[in-house]
C-alpha cells in the first residue's frame, strides 16, 4: 500500500473508505452517525432508500455491484409522502455516483469519506464552555440588532410624517410592516442555505448588508427610497432570526442546555422591539435620522463579534477538514459527506428552499405552531400602534415617554426566563427519579405554553378595560408584565418543542414559523389604528383577547395528540431511524475498540481494517 494512504489512516482515525451510504448529518451527535458501511455488509436498494432523511445535506451512495437496477424517477410531494422530493434528490445523486463509479474492468481508488469521532475537538458539541458562550452571545447580539431595527421607526413616526409630508396613517405603518415583510422572505432562503453552506457565511454576509441598509435609512432622500431600504433591512435582518436557532442546535446536543440557551435567545428577540420606541422617541426630538445613526453604531460594533464567530455547522467543518487533508496528503479522493452532494439550481429550489414551505403544508406540528405564534406575534407588533393611541391619546404622554410603557413588556419577557429555568430544574429532578412523564416529549416543553396562553389573554383584557382617564396610567402599563411573560412562555415552549421534534431540520422549521408570523405581523398592524378608533380601546383589546383565547387550545391538543402526530411525521420518522443507526454504530465502535490492540492506529485491528479497505 502507498505510504501516503497509510499516513492518512494513522493521522486521521476518523477516516474510512466509503463503501456505501455515507450520512452527511452523521457528522455530529445523536442525529449524525458516521453512516459508513462496513466491509462485508450487503446493502439493498430499499435499505439504502430508507436511510435517507429529508435534509438537504443527505445523499445516497452505493457501489456498482450492490444494485443492478436504475433508480426510480423522482416524485413530487403529496399529503401522504411530503418528503419524496428529498428522496428523489438522493436517488438522482445515486445515479450520478453510479455513473461515476469504475467499470468492472477498470481500477479506480475508492472514495474516502471522513466523519467526526467521539471526543473530536472540532465537533461543536465538544467545544469548550467559553467558546460556546461566545457563540451564544454573538447570536443574541445579532438578534437584538434585528429586532431593534424592526420597530425603530415607531417613536419617530410624527417626525417622518413632517419630513416626507405623509398624511395617511396607513403609510406611516409601512416602515415597520415592510421590515416584517422582509422577515417573511429572508428565512425561507437563509435558513435552508445555512444547512447547505454553513451558518457563519450566511450570518456575516447578511449582517454586512443589514449594516449598509441601516445607513441608507439614515440618509434617505425621500419616502419611497426610505421604504425600499426598510424592506431590504428586514430581508437581511431576518437571517439572524432564522439561523440562530440552528446555531444553538449545532453546539448543544443536550435538550436542557439547548433549551436554556434558546430561552435567552427568545428573551432577546422580545427585548429589542421594546427598546426601539424609547430610543427613537427621545433621539428623534433632535433628528429622526439620528435614530438610524445610533442603530448603525450598534450594528457596527456587533459586526466585529460576528467576524470572530467560528463556524458551527458540522458538515461544513468536515468539508474544510477534507480540503485540508487533500492538500496535506495529496490524495484527491478524500471527501466530506457534504461535498458529495449535488448542489445545482434544481436541487436548491426543489429541495432546500422548499423545505420550510413543505413543513408548513404537511407537518401538523409546524402548521399549528405557526398559527398560534403568528397570532401572538401580530398582536405584539400591533401594540406599537395601540400603545401610542392609549398613552399619548388618553394619558397625554409625549413621544419619548410614550415608549416607556414597553419596558413592562420587556420586564415580563425576562421574568419568563426565570420561570423557564425553574421548570427545567423541575424536569431535571424528575428525570433523576425516572418519572414516567419526563419520557414524553410534549410534557417537557408544552406546560409552559399552557401557562403562557392564559396570561396572554388576561393581559389583553386588563389593558382594554383599564385604559381610560379615570384609571391611573400605571395600571394599564402593568398589564405589560403578564403580556410579556405570556408572549415569551408561548414562544419558548412551542419553538423549543419544534426544535426538539425536528432537530437537524431546526433551522428550516424555525424559518417556517418566522415566515408565517411575519406575514401576520406585517398585515395586522395596518388595521390596528382603524380598529382601535372604530371599536374603542376596550373592545378592540377584547377582540384580540378572544382570538388569543381560541389559540390556547393548541398546546393542550399537542400534549394529548402530539405523540401520534409525530409518529406519522416523515421528518420525525427519519430522525428516529438516524438515532437508532447512530446508537448501533456507537455500540459497534466501542466493541471494536475494546477488541483492538493497545496501540490503536499503529497496526491494531482498527488501523488494519482501514488500510486493507483502502
Amino acid at each position: 500500500m502507498p505510504p501516503s494512504t497509510t499516513s492518512i489512516t494513522h493521522q486521521y482515525p476518523a477516516l474510512e473508505p466509503a463503501t456505501s451510504t455515507p450520512n452527511t448529518t452523521g457528522a455530529r451527535g445523536p442525529h449524525t452517525p458516521d453512516g459508513l458501511h462496513r466491509p462485508g455488509e450487503q446493502l439493498t436498494r430499499s435499505e439504502a432508500s430508507s436511510t435517507v432523511a429529508s435534509d438537504s445535506h443527505e445523499y445516497l451512495q452505493e457501489g456498482d455491484e450492490k444494485i443492478a437496477s436504475p433508480p426510480s424517477p423522482a416524485r413530487t410531494p403529496s399529503s401522504h409522502e411530503h418528503v419524496q422530493l428529498d428522496i428523489a434528490d438522493a436517488e438522482q445523486r445515486y445515479k450520478l455516483e453510479k455513473e461515476d463509479s469504475p467499470r468492472p474492468n477498470q481500477s479506480k481508488p475508492p472514495r474516502v469519506v471522513i466523519s467526526f469521532r467521539p471526543g473530536d475537538p472540532e465537533n461543536p458539541y465538544n467545544w469548550s464552555t467559553p467558546r460556546k458562550f461566545f457563540v451564544i452571545a454573538t447570536g443574541i447580539v445579532s438578534v437584538v440588532n434585528s429586532t431593534l431595527g424592526s420597530s425603530l421607526p415607531s417613536g419617530a413616526s410624527d417626525y417622518l410624517a413632517d419630513e416626507f409630508h405623509i398624511t395617511s396613517q396607513a403609510q406611516l405603518v409601512l416602515p415597520i410592516s415592510l421590515f416584517l415583510v422582509g422577515y417573511v422572505l429572508g428565512p425561507i432562503v437563509f435558513a435552508p442555505l445555512s444547512e447547505s453552506y454553513g451558518r457563519r457565511i450566511i450570518m456575516v454576509g447578511t449582517f454586512v448588508f443589514f449594516t449598509i441598509f441601516t445607513m441608507a435609512c439614515a440618509v434617505a432622500p425621500n419616502w419611497p427610497f426610505f421604504l425600499v431600504v426598510r424592506l431590504l433591512c428586514g430581508i437581511t435582518a431576518s437571517s439572524a432570526i432564522a439561523v440562530v436557532g440552528g446555531l444553538f442546535a449545532d453546539i448543544y446536543n443536550d435538550p436542557i442546555t439547548r433549551g436554556r440557551a434558546m430561552a435567552f435567545f427568545m428573551a432577546a428577540t422580545a427585548s429589542g422591539p421594546q427598546l426601539a420606541p424609547i430610543i427613537s422617541g427621545f433621539i428623534s426630538v433632535v433628528s429622526w435620522r439620528w435614530t438610524f445613526w445610533v442603530a448603525l453604531i450598534i450594528a457596527g460594533i456587533s459586526l466585529v463579534f460576528l467576524f470572530f464567530m467560528p463556524e458551527t455547522y458540522g458538515p461544513t467543518i468536515l468539508q474544510r477538514r477534507a480540503q485540508r487533508m487533500r492538500k496535506e496528503t495529496g490524495n484527491p479522493n478524500i471527501f466530506a459527506p457534504i461535498e458529495l452532494e449535488k448542489k445545482g439550481v434544481r436541487q436548491m429550489i426543489t429541495i432546500t428552499l422548499t423545505r420550510p414551505v413543505r413543513m408548513i403544508l404537511f407537518e401538523a406540528i409546524v402548521l399549528f405552531t405557526c398559527i398560534y405564534l403568528s397570532i401572538a406575534y401580530a398582536i405584539f407588533y400591533l401594540f406599537f400602534e395601540a400603545y401610542p393611541l392609549i398613552f399619548k391619546g388618553v394619558y397625554g404622554f409625549n413621544e419619548g415617554t410614550a415608549g416607556l410603557p414597553f419596558l413592562a413588556i420587556a420586564l415580563g419577557a425576562f421574568l419568563s426566563v426565570s420561570i423557564f429555568i425553574y421548570w427545567d430544574s423541575v424536569l431535571v429532578r424528575a428525570k433523576r427519579t425516572n418519572a414516567r412523564w419526563t419520557q414524553i416529549e410534549e410534557y417537557r416543553r408544552l406546560p409552559l405554553a399552557c401557562l403562557g396562553g392564559p396570561l396572554y389573554v388576561i393581559s389583553l383584557f386588563w389593558l382594554g378595560w383599564t385604559a381610560n382617564a379615570n384609571v391611573h396610567w400605571i395600571v394599564p402599563i402593568l398589564s405589560g408584565i403578564p403580556f410579556g411573560m405570556g408572549f415569551m412562555l408561548i414562544f419558548m415552549a412551542l419553538l423549543n418543542y419544534v426544535t426538539d421534534a425536528y432537530e437537524i431540520f431546526a433551522a428550516s422549521a424555525m424559518a417556517a414559523t418566522s415566515a408565517c408570523r411575519s406575514i401576520f405581523g406585517a398585515v395586522l398592524p395596518i388595521a390596528g389604528t382603524p380598529m382601535y378608533k372604530t371599536l374603542g380601546i376596550a373592545w378592540a383589546s377584547s377582540l384580540l383577547a378572544f382570538l388569543s383565547l381560541g389559540m390556547c387550545i393548541i398546546p393542550f391538543a399537542f400534549i394529548k395528540y402530539g405523540d401520534r402526530i409525530r409518529a406519522k411525521s416523515k421528518f420525525c420518522q427519519a430522525l428516529r431511524e438516524k438515532k437508532m443507526k447512530y446508537e448501533e454504530e456507537q455500540k459497534r465502535e466501542l466493541e471494536e475498540s475494546d477488541a483492538s490492540s493497545p496501540v490503536k492506529g499503529a497496526g491494531g485491528p482498527e488501523s488494519t481494517r482501514g488500510v486493507e479497505a483502502v
